[in-house]
């Protein structure tokens, strides 16, 4: 050591980066791989940037939230009452409104006592899966999910087990992958409905039978509701806390989906326990210790809830359910043109939808990641990859943004499936005729026939792009809509 006014000068420091840590942060969450997608977007593109990533709807007009929550928030704001720190587990208004706001769709009532407030759902995740962290405890994940799951449970020393989602039958859990992985340590499963990131709704029975092998297995049920109502399919939404006479169920959730206010950051952690199973096994005494160890809720918006639950409208709910469905009839029908992307299934519920995608039909794209940075680069459109929810080669994308937008979006990666998966030329001076390289060298001719304009879209960007033909070289008139044969 050198000494420095008789103070001695380390020539390296104790403090480094935590490597664990910042695996967590840019490998398994949303905003680290949005955050590398969105570095590729080209700011010379005068379009604006189409975000189909995040469900966060806040940002269109069309999804803002209802007067009803606004003005409870000024309301709590200027009555001067909640300025001041908040009880450890919140409001006890608050949490007597979210019991009764819950209890509408469970055969029980339940308590306040049941209720923890929390900074949005991610924090009830959280303190959920600290509470969990026994040595050599494991969870059990849906997958595709949330990766939040994922994440706290790399960051508490707990062992993410994986039970796969099944897309031809509408994203149905495993349940036999469910047994062939649990083991005397498994402490939990996790169950997303509806679910994030693929749009399903489970059934009441799946729900059932999802209940009744935990209860078999000995471990408790993670219901995550916070796109609880969110549906607009076949399935309604049943809220697995029907069944706490079952299986032990904590439910985690906020009004940051169905209020279309993710910014408020106020959630719930909730125990549905009819025989006092979490308690007797002191999980609740677990979750109060992790509680008191964080942050809580601002004061205003827990002194809101109660007019924000039991004030809002059935109108706004609609209204929101309305809009999501035809946004997701819109994103379904548009991927179906799209021959190097399939849907398995339409979605129901949330506001996602999951696609998978051919990869030998993409010329020179390397996997998921790849196709979403070249979408960002030169179209502009922010999706997210499969491979941050745990599924590679599959897209997650957002439809809950202004239709319009969401109409442009899906264009774009039109021309971008095309641009990269067609060597198209324009073959002699005959505008009627295009000749077709895929990926496997075959030739495929095509010709054009009645107007569309999406076609014409495809045939002038693409052409465009690739042989730098001007539009004006084209007759609109004589070309027509273009229909390219297989």
């Amino acid at each position: 050591m050198e000494e420095s006014r008789g103070i001695p000068r380390c020539r390296t420091w104790n403090f480094n980066r935590n490597a664990k840590l910042e695996s967590v942060t840019t490998h398994l969450t949303i905003s680290g791989t949005i955050s590398k997608i969105t570095a590729n977007l080209d700011h010379r593109d005068k379009r604006p940037t189409i975000p189909l990533a995040r469900g966060d709807p806040s940002h269109s007009p069309c999804f803002r939230t209802t007067p009803i929550a606004e003005d409870a928030i000024i309301s709590a704001v200027r009555s001067a009452q909640f300025n001041s720190y908040a009880p450890r587990f919140g409001l006890l208004p608050a949490r007597r409104a979210i019991a009764e706001y819950l209890s509408r769709d469970l055969p029980c009532k339940l308590s306040p006592d049941d209720v923890f407030l929390t900074v949005g759902c991610k924090q009830a995740i959280k303190i959920v899966i600290s509470a969990l962290a026994l040595p050599r405890a494991n969870i059990l994940l849906p997958r595709p999910a949330y990766p939040f799951y994922d994440s706290y449970a790399t960051q508490y020393g707990v062992e993410a087990r994986y039970c796969d989602l099944i897309p031809e039958r509408n994203w149905e859990i495993d349940l036999d992958s469910v047994e062939s992985v649990a083991d005397e340590n498994t402490v939990a499963i996790v169950i997303i409905n509806p679910g994030n990131p693929c749009g399903n709704v489970f059934t009441y029975e799946q729900l059932a039978k999802v209940a009744e092998t935990a209860r078999d297995l000995g471990i408790l049920v993670i219901s995550d509701e916070v796109y609880g109502h969110l549906t607009f399919g076949n399935n309604p939404f049943v809220p697995m806390g029907v069944f706490g006479s079952v299986v032990p169920v904590i439910t985690v959730g906020s009004i940051s989906k169905r209020w279309v206010v993710p910014g408020w950051r106020l959630g719930w952690l909730v125990t549905c326990d009819h025989k006092g199973i979490l308690k007797e096994a002191k999980i609740v005494d677990h979750i109060k210790n992790c509680r008191d160890v964080s942050s809580s809720p601002a004061t205003f918006i827990q002194g809101a809830i109660p007019q924000i639950l039991g004030n809002t409208s059935e109108d706004f709910f609609n209204k929101t359910i309305e809009l999501l469905k035809q946004a997701a009839d819109i994103c379904y029908e548009r991927i179906k043109e799209i021959d190097c992307i399939t849907c398995p299934c339409k979605p129901e519920g949330s506001m996602f939808v999951m696609v998978k995608m051919n990869l030998s039909l993409l010329e020179d794209i390397l996997d998921d990641m790849d196709f979403c940075c070249k979408l960002a680069k030169e179209e502009s459109v922010v999706i997210l990859p499969g491979s941050a929810v745990g599924w590679t080669n599959w897209l997650r994308i957002t439809f809950a943004i202004e239709p319009s937008s969401l109409e442009e979006g899906l264009g774009r990666l039109v021309l971008l499936t095309y641009a990269e998966g067609l060597k198209l030329s324009y073959r002699g001076t005959d505008p009627h005729v295009l000749q077709r390289q895929n990926k496997q060298g075959n030739l495929v001719i095509g010709s054009c026939t009645n107007p569309n304009t999406l076609s014409l879209c495809i045939f002038y960007g693409v052409l465009s792009l690739l042989h730098s033909i001007e539009y004006d070289d084209l007759n609109v008139e004589d070309l027509g809509g273009l229909q390219i044969g297989e």
